[in-house]
């Protein structure tokens, strides 16, 4: 990561100016063109530095459920049970954890009461049950890197 992957992570935080082409104004700001961000962030997600790139929902505040979520897979079932819990629309994203419960996962709902069903689902696709962690309050840390 380079000076300027640090200013543009530092920048991209901050939020997308609402305009026709944010790219182009956040690489205004930067002294990049609009291709070089868009290069410069399809890099670094395609070389792992960044785990993904897109926008954070509140989900809660849009009238939906959100939710942290945990199996005890077996390991050789892990792939069979990821593809299923993937393939709900409701989950945002999944990692696997070195842990007795060895699976995590987010599930954002388009109402609070979704979560249940999602979750029922998912106990009667894969014969596991799902432990729900719901947030209780929310933290936000600004990490910020420096050159």
């Amino acid at each position: 990561m380079d000076d300027l992957d640090r200013a543009l992570i530092n920048r991209l935080q901050d939020g997308l100016p609402l305009v026709d082409r944010p790219f182009a104004a956040v690489g205004a700001e930067l002294g990049l063109g609009e291709d070089d961000v868009v290069a410069r962030v399809r890099a670094m997600v395609e070389g792992g530095l960044l785990t993904r790139f897109g926008p954070m929902y509140h989900a809660e505040r849009m009238g939906g459920g959100l939710t942290l979520a945990a199996l005890k897979v077996p390991a050789e079932d892990f792939e069979r049970v990821a593809g299923i819990v993937n393939a709900l629309p409701e989950v945002a994203h999944n990692y696997a954890r070195d842990h007795e419960l060895n699976m995590w996962f987010v599930l954002a709902t388009e109402t609070p009461e979704r979560v249940a069903g999602a979750i029922a689902e998912i106990e009667a696709a894969t014969g596991l049950e799902v432990f729900n962690f719901p947030k209780q309050a929310e933290y936000y840390l600004d990490l910020r890197f420096t050159a």
